[in-house]
């Protein structure tokens, strides 16, 4: 029973059916490594183990009853940015570290549905806004694969438990990168959905038309388990799209690899900044797919110099409007003995928010004045059309697009990138939520210092099927989802 955290998540549905080890030994045994192993790696802000429990031997007694599904009594971990009711939720942030969200968000809800066990709370950039985990007012999460390097953000604490083994899958959010990215700087299969695949109600927003959950996981047909409990119309959100869910496990062969064209924007491959190796590595996973009878075609995205401009424009622009209702006054962090109601506000949010959260806001804020919102954010929605256009031409003839997840590997905590440096970062990730289409982010090996590098495939809306399917044949034939860090291979 010591190697419960090696299985699959399919093989942890098969032993619980089968009787092999309980949901409260499964449960205990995650629960265990926790207290064990993340000291070194702080991937969770909180960890709810009694809670954990009580949802474990209801999913006994479930099972006992022959009332489970397929998924009941399997354990979770949570971005830290889903409400939990009755449990810390706090976005990474100073400003909400107190508070106890009164209510479940609806991917929570659908977890608890399915008879999910919640192991606790994970860390993440405040308030999502940053692509390293460093921003977190708990502090910085290592990354399992080094732990002097950074697991990527802001999910970087959905991406460092799963790589330590310290949960089966967990959830993520990605507003300009942040599933997708982390997932290559861990080694893991991340998926960011569609836009309005995935409910938003209880997702604390930061720019509230880029946002999307989705999973992530070791493999795509772990991923693929989670987003059939994720996905789904949600009446409680108002962007959530009327339409069909797939059974993502039961299509993971459903496209076949060969005849399948990929397409290869030559603008992405000649980004200055792109690491020799990453471009080395994502370029053999497509000689792999080749291999596996893909056709690789290359082809023009024209926009790529708009992406990063563009969003760092949409972006704050939303997150100065969104993050307004954290004022001190109703939940959340108040500053002590203030004067009046103004220094009430001033210096709650000053001494609430981190430097990034702020620096998003006053971009923001200015973009969104009077004088500037023509010129600066209703132009920025203009380009933003266009890059859509830039993409749905290119699917005109091709039915994926590759490009590599990141520009480099995982980089070392503490290396202090400049905003603009932190921002180039996110250039192949940014124009997939501008654009609100689905993309998967794949391991497909190492670069010198045993760092992972990740291969995105990015397809046209709504083909989160494909996308799984893709990913799941091509790790049927290749090995790099199945590596792990040393810090997972011990026993707790």
């Amino acid at each position: 029973m010591t190697d419960l955290h090696r299985l699959s998540v399919r093989e942890i549905a098969e032993g619980l059916a089968q009787g092999k080890f309980s949901s409260r030994e499964l449960t205990e045994h995650y629960l265990k490594r926790i207290a064990k192993i993340d000291a070194h790696v702080q991937s969770y802000v909180t960890v709810t183990a009694e809670q954990a429990f009580v949802q474990a031997d209801a999913a006994d007694a479930l099972r006992k009853a022959g009332n489970a599904t397929f998924l009941t009594g399997i354990p979770i971990a949570h971005k830290d940015i889903f409400c939990t009711q009755g449990i810390k939720t706090t976005a990474g942030s100073k400003i909400l570290d107190n508070f106890i969200s009164p209510y479940d968000a609806t991917v929570v809800t659908k977890g608890k549905d399915a008879g999910l066990v919640t192991l606790g709370k994970v860390n993440m950039d405040e308030f999502a806004m940053g692509s390293t985990s460093e921003s977190s007012y708990f502090g910085a999460t290592k990354n399992p694969w080094a732990l002097d390097h950074v697991p990527g953000g802001s999910s970087g604490g959905s991406a460092a438990a799963v790589a330590a083994d310290l949960a089966p899958f967990a959830t993520g959010t990605d507003t300009g990168g942040s599933i997708r990215q982390p997932a290559s700087f861990c080694g893991l299969t991340g998926l960011k959905p569609t836009y309005g695949r995935v409910s938003r109600f209880g997702m604390i927003a930061y720019a509230s038309s880029l946002d999307q959950g989705g999973p992530m996981a070791r493999s795509a047909e772990d991923c693929a388990y989670l987003m059939n409990v994720m996905a789904g119309h949600d009446a409680k959100d108002s962007t959530s799209m009327e339409k069909d869910v797939d059974d993502y496990v039961a299509n993971l062969n459903g496209t076949s690899v060969k005849g399948l064209c990929i397409g290869i924007p030559k603008q992405y491959f000649n980004v200055q900044g792109l690491d020799a190796e990453v471009k080395a590595r994502v370029e053999e996973s497509l000689k792999k797919l080749e291999e596996m009878g893909a056709v690789l075609v290359e082809i023009d995205l024209n926009m790529t110099d708009a992406y990063v401009p563009t969003y760092y424009l949409i972006a704050p622009a939303e997150a100065s409007s969104n993050l307004q209702r954290f004022d001190g006054v109703r939940y959340g962090y108040r500053c002590e003995n203030p004067v009046d109601l103004m220094d009430l506000y001033k210096r709650s949010r000053s001494e609430g928010f981190g430097k990034e959260v702020q620096r998003r806001i006053l971009i923001g804020t200015y973009a969104l004045s009077a004088g500037y919102y023509d010129a600066y954010y209703v132009k920025a929605q203009k380009v933003r059309r266009l890059i859509q256009q830039d993409f749905l031409k290119a699917f005109e003839s091709v039915d994926v697009i590759a490009a590599p997840s990141a520009p480099t590997t995982a980089y070392k905590i503490g290396a202090n990138l400049s905003p603009t440096e932190m921002y180039l970062g996110d250039i192949y990730t940014l124009a997939v939520n501008l654009a609100g289409l689905p993309a998967i982010n794949a391991p497909v090996g190492f670069d010198k210092e045993n760092l992972p590098v990740g291969l995105q495939l990015i397809g046209n809306y709504w083909s989160e099927s494909q996308l799984l399917s893709v990913v799941h044949q091509y790790q049927q034939a290749t090995d790099w989802h199945s590596k792990r860090a040393a810090i997972a291979e011990e026993n707790a």
